[in-house]
């Protein structure tokens, strides 16, 4: 992620407000488990809708602000 990001601030699949570091809610449990089988639509950092690329290898994901996500 982008030098000085220190952790999800917005859901990566919903783009809602992240729970922090408490137990998440049961909307975000749901986002999590997606997110185990799909790349995230939104950058953790800003909410920004990233451009997302699936191929048979694997994805990319890319924030305009943020640059490149790394699987």
């Amino acid at each position: 992620m982008a030098p000085g990001f220190a952790g999800p601030v917005f859901c990566g699949h919903c783009g809602e407000p992240y729970d922090g570091g408490g137990p998440p809610s049961d909307a975000h449990f749901k986002c999590g488990e997606r997110l185990a089988m799909e790349p995230p639509r939104y950058c953790a950092a800003c909410r920004r809708r990233m451009k997302v690329q699936v191929t048979p290898l694997g994805w990319s994901a890319e924030c305009s602000r943020h640059g490149v996500l790394v699987p």
